[in-house]
């Protein structure tokens, strides 16, 4: 039996309904956070926090309260505030009842209600999902990754683009095209024809030594593994460029890998007739990921 918790309130999962007029499901509006539980922690929850709570004031949800450097941290929901200690402490409740505390999948989806055309309620609603993982998913995959290019979606480059939207039609798209082409995965471009990111997944590539990954201008969701990696680039002296990468770029690297805060790392072989050997993103990998999945 599988269980979820819905604003604070664990329910067995085939208890829970919507109503017909609830605006996540109507409008896509909403957003989701995508984190991981190892023994009972969820690696880097600061930057996992820090962006779901930009995100809701970006997106206009109900502010309530503001903390010691003025930034808004808590937000009006059905029952109460939501703030990051409240939330660390419902999934810790959610995987103890899943019996998945060990290695887990943690999806926060946060909407607003049922409302109108232009207004919803002022207040949010979240469920809180909890999946077990293989052990796998604490390792660099030993096959590399074939990816290709989906060519029927072009995503925006705005001031939502880096948000983990619920609105995601582009991106499940092009999944569901990596799979007709028996891909592992697909890059999305932006509206001037860059490299967005993947469809789950930040891209990073390697070039004569030198390390790139799309600007958030240039519309890839603000990944959380991105940024850590961003971070302990500069502080370990390792060139990082934060750059416009074109699909020449792509074909002209010599390593090529994406990233996101369940897998970390996963390097890709192959994109389209283009293939990459492995050996940085090895080394980048233990440096900087394996330290994450320990602490």
């Amino acid at each position: 039996m599988y269980f979820i918790s819905v604003d604070g309130q664990i329910h067995k999962d085939d208890q829970f309904s919507l109503r017909h007029d609830n605006r996540g499901f109507r409008y896509g509006d909403g957003l989701f956070e995508t984190m991981k539980m190892i023994d009972g922690r969820i690696p880097l929850k600061d930057l996992h926090f820090e962006r779901l709570f930009t995100s809701l004031t970006l997106l206009k949800y109900h502010a309530t309260a503001e903390n010691s450097h003025g930034e808004t941290r808590k937000f009006s929901t059905v029952t109460g505030f939501l703030s990051s200690e409240r939330l660390e402490k419902e999934i810790a409740e959610l995987a103890k009842k899943n019996a998945c505390e060990k290695l887990a999948r943690i999806r926060l989806t946060v909407f607003r209600g049922h409302g109108g055309l232009y207004e919803g309620n002022k207040t949010l609603n979240y469920i809180i999902e909890c999946h077990p993982l293989q052990p796998e998913v604490n390792h660099l995959n030993e096959k590399g990754l074939t990816i290709t290019l989906f060519p029927d979606a072009r995503k925006s480059c705005d001031r939502f683009s880096s948000v983990k939207s619920a609105n995601f039609l582009p991106y499940s798209m092009a999944a569901l095209w990596a799979t007709e082409q028996k891909s592992d995965d697909c890059l999305v471009l932006n509206t001037n024809g860059n490299i967005c990111d993947a469809t789950i997944a930040n891209i990073f590539i390697i070039c004569d030594g030198i390390i790139s990954t799309p600007s958030l201008k240039e519309g890839c969701v603000n990944g959380v593994m991105r940024k850590w990696l961003l971070k302990k680039f500069g502080e370990t002296g390792r060139k990082c460029i934060e750059a416009t990468l074109t699909q020449e770029d792509i074909l002209s690297a010599d390593e090529v890998f994406l990233t996101n805060a369940v897998t970390g790392i996963r390097w890709v072989k192959k994109f389209d007739d283009k293939q990459y050997n492995n050996e940085l993103t090895i080394e980048i990998y233990n440096d900087f990921v394996k330290t994450i999945w320990a602490m």
